[in-house]
């Protein structure tokens, strides 16, 4: 990593308030680059907290794109942070709304020449991107990374269907911490403390919303871009990796917007900013990257980015399992277009009599993270028990040459149930010499959802039915005298929640079942290759760090993930140490503190035992002001065979010299009907 210390430009920041429609302000950092000629905008707009959990990696970036000629602004969204109002649902009307005022707040500002550009990773790429499909006459491009079109199937919700018990739930009880956060006063002012109780008074965890739309209904197609690629009026840089479970977006992205407004890059990378140096890498100079886009389209110069291929990926080389890479091997390749010309359907019979597939309820358990942040322990370790809990049916690599794989593999199922659900999960693994597997890209089907994610059709008991099934995008290259795996399991916790009596599981009929690979043309000559080998990236660079202290504590360390097994029981237990960074002592004198726990338990022949829980706790202090303010967050999801069952506290703490009060204590208890997933 190169720390940029000298610049085009000089650069200053301030802090101000934005105001909306209705009176509401909100809260902005502005870095700009000291220059008397207006300059273009550029907004990443969030939740997360600008002068707390974000500044580091704000420091990053924009001071970075300032010093480069733009006015880089970073906001809190509604009722977070500093910002004014009270907190929402997550990219709700208002929140996009009042996204779509700021852009045009910041083109109207004399040092803006009128264009605008957004930029952001999860949730501000998601609503960068929403944001677009508004088509606010300002905003002329945008810059997308880890974002997804489809709030329902390819978010932190539901998956083929299937209610996601990773991450939904732990996401929920995230969200409800972040809602319940203070502002700052040292930013905020005198006000704070009753507009904190103002927010307190108004948080609700989303998981009650999330489970009451099992379906893809309007709740989900509310910010779905998929639902209208044509609404989205900006120019798109969609960015993904292949470990983010997000990457499909850039895929549909590049397929649906016009050709001459979209460029998509997709690397090996997990959910972070591509310059990060996060495992897996390489990482690449990703601000020199978008630099060349902001200039093309907010600037009007000729930097090339146009002329790059539609779509630019890496395709990683077989490797040995692993929980975390420092780099993987491979290459990046060039794709004019997408779909690829390149890239052809190739089926594999499966082959075989029929199977009968009931995989114990703790299938998955080495699934790794759902959304991997580049932890020592966030990749799926090596397959070969999951494997001995699934349907297997192999394929050698000829020896002649790799099989190169690009885009979704799908299978093809024939399958016969005798109870009303089930779900179906397939792992696509690369098996070496030795026989460790290392998994490359997966799916899952919720069986109900079969016929479409907006409605639920239980199976006719006893029938048999031909299901489709798409697997996540992936770049990979299999190594003659490798052997391609496919693995099919009935369950696969704690990514999909179980239901009642899909420990039955179902039937498989190989010979009239089929697995669908993307294989690329692999040319020694020509200029296929030559397009290949012209994709590079310069190293990374980013500017000079805020100065985060982090204090040294004789903690014991919890391991980021812990498999427990009861054995005279037969129940499994994850623990998962969500690694939220500890305690950080920022250069304003900001004491910020933030831990996790995830726990899933299962009994390994009963669905209905599944047990989701999180805890989040969050402090703030500064020291020389006595301000003390701890956030606690407690949450449950079980089910039985007619609905979910949830449990949330939230307990919220002010300190003083004179002692600790409880500002804020607060309890929900629910029962939502099961009706789809």
């Amino acid at each position: 990593m190169f720390i940029r210390t000298e610049f085009p430009h000089e650069t200053a920041h301030e802090d101000v308030l934005i105001p909306m429609r209705d009176g509401t302000r909100l809260y902005a950092r502005i870095w700009r680059p000291l220059t008397d000629e207006p300059v273009p905008a550029l907004l990443e707009y969030l939740p997360h907290g600008l002068t707390d959990r974000t500044a580091p990696r704000d420091f990053q970036r924009h001071p970075w794109y300032a010093g480069h000629g733009y006015a880089s602004v970073r906001v809190d969204v509604r009722g977070h942070g500093n910002s004014g109002g009270r907190p929402g649902d997550a990219y709700d009307a208002q929140e996009l709304a009042d996204g779509a005022e700021v852009v045009a707040w910041l083109a109207a500002q004399p040092w803006c020449t009128g264009r605008v550009g957004m930029f952001g990773i999860s949730w501000g790429g998601c609503n960068a991107l929403q944001i677009a499909a508004l088509a606010p006459e300002a905003l002329r491009a945008v810059v997308t990374v880890c974002s997804t079109d489809d709030r329902f199937d390819n978010d932190v919700h539901y998956a083929g269907g299937s209610l996601l018990a990773v991450d939904m739930h732990a996401w929920s009880a995230t969200l409800l911490a972040f809602a319940c956060r203070p502002p700052d006063p040292q930013y905020a002012g005198e006000g704070w403390r009753e507009r904190w109780l103002s927010r307190l008074d108004s948080v609700e965890p989303l998981v009650h919303t999330w489970l009451a739309h099992q379906t893809r209904d309007d709740y989900w197609r509310h910010g779905s871009v998929c639902e209208d690629y044509g609404a989205v009026g900006a120019a798109v840089l969609a960015v993904g990796g292949w470990h983010d479970p997000h990457r499909d977006t850039v895929l549909r992205l590049v397929e649906h917007l016009p050709a001459d407004r979209v460029r998509g890059l997709i690397g090996p990378w997990c959910h972070q900013y591509p310059d990060r140096g996060r495992s897996p890498g390489p990482a690449i100079g990703f601000l020199q990257e978008t630099l060349r886009w902001w200039d093309h389209w907010l600037k009007d110069e000729d930097t090339g980015m146009t002329a790059e291929p539609l779509l630019r990926c890496w395709i990683s080389a077989s490797h040995p399992p692993a929980t975390a890479y420092d780099e993987l091997p491979g290459r990046w390749v060039a794709e004019p277009a997408w779909p690829s010309p390149r890239v052809t359907t190739v089926a594999y019979a499966l082959q075989g009599e029929p199977v009968a597939v009931a995989s114990p309820q703790h299938t998955g358990l080495d699934a790794g993270r759902f959304v991997p942040f580049g932890g020592a322990a966030d990749l799926p370790p090596d397959q070969r028990e999951e494997d001995a809990r699934s349907a297997c049916f192999e394929f050698a690599v000829p020896a002649d040459g790799p099989v190169e794989i690009l885009g979704r593999p799908r299978v093809r199922l024939r399958l016969r149930m005798d109870v009303p659900y089930g779900q179906v999960a397939a792992r696509l693994c690369d098996v070496a010499p030795d026989g460790s597997s290392t998994l490359v890209t997966r799916g899952v089907l919720n069986l109900s959802a079969r016929t479409g994610r907006d409605r639920a059709a239980p199976w006719p008991a006893g029938a048999s039915e031909e299901v489709s099934l798409e697997l996540n995008g992936i770049g990979h290259a299999f190594a003659p005298g490798h052997r391609i795996r496919l693995a099919l399991s009935s369950a696969y916790w704690p990514w999909i929640w179980p239901r009642a009596g899909s420990q039955a599981g179902w039937t498989l009929e190989p010979a009239s079942s089929v697995l669908e690979l993307p294989v690329r043309a692999m040319s020694e000559a020509g200029a296929a290759v030559a397009v290949d080998a012209a994709v590079a990236f310069p190293l990374p660079e980013q500017a000079p760090a805020l100065g985060v202290s982090v204090p040294v504590t004789l903690d014991e360390p919890r391991p980021e993930r812990l498999v427990v097994r009861d054995v005279a029981r037969g129940v499994w237990r994850l623990e998962v140490d969500p690694r939220h960074g500890g305690t950080r002592v920022y250069p304003d004198g900001l004491e910020f503190s933030e831990d996790g726990l995830d726990v899933y338990e299962i009994q390994e022949s009963d669905p209905l035992s599944a047990c989701a829980r999180s805890e989040r706790r969050i402090r703030l202090h500064r020291a020389e002001r006595g301000w003390d303010v701890r956030v606690e967050v407690r949450s449950e999801l079980r089910c039985d065979e007619g609905g979910f069952l949830t449990a949330d506290e939230v307990v919220c703490r002010e300190a003083d010299s004179e002692g600790e009060e409880v500002v804020f204590h607060r309890t929900w208890e629910r029962r939502i009907p099961r009706a789809a997933t």
